[in-house]
């Protein structure tokens, strides 16, 4: 037998798996791509800034007056070290502004928080670090995007597929609109960054709700992860439509970033062509051709705090997410018949500070004829427009009440493409019961209740250690032949 730990709550929980488990880990079993050394960091920065692919550079586009709007990341990823890209890019940004005439006072940092919570100042201070920080956050230059207020978002039509767009005022009133945002595997579209970010972080709900459901999610072009998907499609459309209605496109400047948010290479200009572009680079590290044989088992564990905050890995429906991302990125390496085992307190701490919506949809759902998580959908826009739970989005630091419904959205998708799921050593099983899932109290009495009813004596098991420690990959067949490639060369849906 092989001993594994796996994440649970804020340490981990032991297992004995069959000797031929094989174990992937993102960056270790295949290293990442060799990162750009800190040292070449800044040369590497001024490079991309001064030449921009698809448009002029910012020597070029700033001017003595301008009012220029950043437009950066919120903390769910993207790395906050010293050298973390938000950080250097701005820097070196604002160096060519500043080159140019443009003014300190009219330039405007808008974290992009789309639906997530609004920044506080600890969240500011870590994007941005002590001087940036101190340098525009008193003056109140560093903001975070309310799609909720009105008078700060301006209504762009529709796009040509006839998807609503609304943008922040701010960006769209601006001179110069600057994107900073990462290339790193994202389960909604393939990547991070590119148009993905104006399109679902400076927006509001109804235009996130063209594509975060589950007619566009459930679509067989969307599992296994990929470039091509209709999702990805409309961020792109969305993005344009921007565009157009301002009369001048996003300066971008994203970063392809390693399995510890460290840059691989530096992209800068327009996101039509920069974007494709950085895929190539980012395939190399996230498109992993590394299993020889599709898996019955895959296994996991969930920590409480990750990606979207403290609570995620024991609110069960923020669980279903995190179950249905890993699906996304493993779907080609698993068999028709795979389980998940996964570890978790689930210990019914929904926080309801930071999701004060989905303990009201968490028992919608045990009621009223729901069977599969698709049929919330129909609550999303009573939901959406509530206004206690508006109104601590908007004051209160919680997610958007629409939010949860791209969580649910998602969520289907594990059942959709297993056999079972495990939860292992869950306090309060019954939440993850009320979700579908089946729960024991070890690994071991989970794979052999999963070899009885589902895989069989012999089955093909994948360990995942430090799932939602580390920046993920799209794990894919060794064989190409096995995984046909999108129109930007890398694989798509199946």
């Amino acid at each position: 037998m092989k001993h594994f730990e796996f994440e649970y709550g804020a340490g981990t929980m032991g297992a004995d798996l069959p000797d031929s488990t094989d174990v992937f880990i993102p960056g270790v079993t295949v290293p990442d791509p060799p990162c750009i050394p800190e040292g070449q960091l800044e040369a590497a920065y001024r490079e991309s800034l001064r030449h921009p692919i698809g448009m002029p550079p910012l020597s070029e586009l700033a001017f003595p007056g301008a009012k220029v709007a950043f437009v950066i990341p919120d903390r769910v990823k993207g790395g906050e070290q010293p050298t973390s890209h938000r950080k250097l890019a701005v820097k070196y940004i604002l160096e060519e502004l500043y080159a140019k005439g443009v003014r300190k006072e009219d330039i405007l940092f808008i974290i992009s928080n789309g639906l997530h919570p609004r920044s506080t100042a600890a969240d500011a201070k870590a994007i941005f670090g002590e001087e940036l920080y101190n340098a525009f956050w008193p003056t109140g230059q560093i903001i975070s995007h309310d799609s909720e207020d009105a008078a700060h978002m301006v209504d762009l039509g529709v796009t040509g597929r006839g998807d609503p767009v609304w943008m922040n005022r701010y960006v769209y009133e601006c001179d110069l609109p600057i994107l900073i945002g990462h290339v790193q595997g994202n389960p909604y579209g393939g990547y991070s960054g590119g148009y993905k970010h104006c399109a679902t972080g400076i927006t509001n709900w109804r235009s996130i709700a063209s594509h975060h459901t589950p007619s566009v999610m459930h679509r067989p072009d969307f599992t296994p992860v990929n470039g091509g998907s209709l999702m990805r499609t409309k961020f792109n459309e969305i993005g344009m439509h921007m565009e157009e209605k301002m009369g001048h496109p996003f300066f971008c400047c994203d970063a392809v970033l390693d399995s510890k948010s460290r840059q691989i290479s530096i992209w800068s200009g327009y996101a039509a062509e920069m974007m494709p572009r950085s895929w190539v680079d980012a395939d190399r590290r996230t498109y992993v051709h590394w299993a020889e044989k599709k898996y019955d088992v895959l296994v996991f564990g969930m920590p409480q705090k990750f990606h979207y905050g403290d609570g995620m890995g024991t609110n069960p429906i923020m669980m279903m997410q995190a179950l249905s991302a890993q699906v996304l990125r493993f779907k080609r390496v698993m068999s028709d018949r795979c389980v998940i085992l996964c570890s978790s307190l689930c210990n019914g701490y929904f926080h309801d500070e930071r999701w004060p919506y989905l303990r009201e949809m968490y028992d919608l759902f045990q009621h009223d004829y729901m069977n599969t998580l698709p049929d919330l959908d129909r609550y999303g826009e009573y939901f959406a427009t509530n206004e206690e739970y508006i109104r601590k989005y908007r004051f209160a630091n919680a997610f958007h009440p629409f939010h949860g419904f791209s969580m649910v959205s998602c969520g289907h998708i594990a059942e959709m493409n297993t056999s079972a799921i495990y939860i292992v050593g869950a306090q309060e099983p019954g939440y993850a019961r009320g979700m579908g899932l089946k729960t024991r109290a070890t690994f071991e009495e989970a794979l052999s209740d999963a070899m009885k009813k589902f895989v069989g004596p012999h089955p093909n098991i994948l360990a995942l250690p430090g799932t939602f420690k580390t920046a993920s990959v799209h794990l894919c067949m060794k064989d190409r032949a096995l995984d046909p490639m999108d129109e930007y060369g890398h694989p798509c849906g199946q």
